[in-house]
């Protein structure tokens, strides 16, 4: 039986696992659950899956908690979510938002634990120190994103130097067609409402800007070892082709479903074997749609290009896009900024940067708060 260490388990990605893990409970025990606020659906989670340790931000939510779950060890803050990745389990799946995520990934790490990974920004602001150390500890670290994950199973079984070009889709999400005109009119509400996937506020709002898929063009370049050159963001409104690859001999391996988070994740948490399923599947003769692919348009969503300048440059860039980008996504979410205001004032805070290189983990901790700092003088 596979011991899972769940952090982020009141989330869109972590409550789906959970259905997932509830549905193959001869497969799966879940040792460890953590969440920032939900408190009330933690605690059902807690009764359900019978966790050893759970997470929360706050000690007194901590405190309260631990009078209704006597028998189990409740910690808080961030050096709780260190101490629960660092415990015994077989797999840690992390589904935290933002930075928050890199410090605990990490730790898990050094422990020799396998991940199946759904924060990005690990990746994104540790790529380099966190492939490291997965490399020396021979770890699996598994995507969890619908992107990556169909990246993962396109290169199964043929070899990593015939590759040639991963494309990596992207719905274009509500505004794609939009002008940088448009994009000054943009609303909160309109940019919350994502043509085809569900999920959490702050993904939705990137997903909006393509700044998501920016980050995601710098994890696939860590967690498939390639240069950024070698891949193509291709926005497919359809969402059903996750992604695709294309070998030397111009092969191109895709892999397809219904925009369903439940799959990659499930392919994850089984891997190397897959899970049967009740999930709806794809129905290919009742779909009613070409499926159309177009180049994203750079002049209007600046963020993508700036994360492949970014990720390029290296060091700590990566690490100020991603602070900048969270600090200003949650003031947009506060309307306290425009929607265009979060792309424009990134492109000004990366290109006034000095860079630092050769970053330990402590230096990725310091750059993002520089990011937030900056964004703070910029906006006030």
């Amino acid at each position: 039986m596979k011991k899972i260490a769940l952090l982020g388990s009141t989330g869109s990605i972590g409550t789906q696992a959970l259905d997932i893990i509830e549905n193959n409970r001869d497969r799966f025990q879940v040792t460890v659950l953590s969440c920032a606020k939900n408190t009330e659906l933690l605690s059902k989670q807690i009764k359900k899956f019978n966790p050893l340790i759970v997470v929360v931000d706050k000690e007194e939510d901590a405190r309260e908690l631990a009078q209704i779950h006597k028998s189990i060890e409740i910690l808080h803050g961030p050096e709780g979510l260190v101490e629960a990745a660092a415990s015994s389990y077989d797999i840690l799946l992390n589904s935290l938002v933002g930075m928050r995520g890199l410090v605990p990934t990490y730790h898990a790490i050094c422990q020799g634990r396998d991940i199946a990974l759904a924060n990005k920004e690990t990746l994104v602001a540790g790529g380099e120190l966190v492939m490291t150390k997965v490399a020396e500890k021979g770890i699996r670290l598994l995507p969890v994103d619908s992107e990556h994950s169909a990246i993962f199973q396109a290169l199964e079984g043929n070899k990593r130097e015939q590759l040639k070009k991963i494309y990596l889709t992207a719905s274009g999400g509500p505004f794609r067609g939009y002008t940088l005109q448009q994009l000054e009119h943009v609303t909160l509400e309109q940019a919350l409402k994502h043509p085809n996937w569900n999920m959490g506020s702050k993904i939705t709002i990137d997903s909006a800007s393509m700044m998501n898929k920016g980050l995601e063009v710098i994890e696939a370049k860590w967690l498939f070892d390639v240069p950024v050159d070698k891949i193509q963001v291709a926005v497919h409104p359809q969402s059903v082709v996750h992604s695709m690859v294309e070998y030397v001999d111009h092969s191109i391996i895709a892999q397809l479903g219904n925009p369903d988070m439940r799959v990659p994740i499930s392919y994850a948490l089984g891997y190397p074997d897959r899970l049967e399923n009740a999930f709806e599947p794809l129905d290919l003769f009742g779909m009613g749609a070409h499926l159309t692919f177009e180049k994203p348009d750079l002049t209007v969503f600046k963020t993508i290009q700036l994360a492949y300048e970014s990720v390029e440059k290296g060091g700590s860039y990566p690490v100020i896009l991603n602070g900048a980008n969270e600090a200003l996504v949650e003031l947009f979410l506060n309307k306290k900024i425009k929607f265009i205001d979060i792309q424009n004032n990134i492109e000004r805070i990366l290109h006034s940067h000095v860079p630092s290189y050769n970053l330990k983990l402590e230096d990725i901790l310091e750059a993002d708060q520089l990011a937030r700092r900056l964004v703070k003088e910029l906006v006030g």
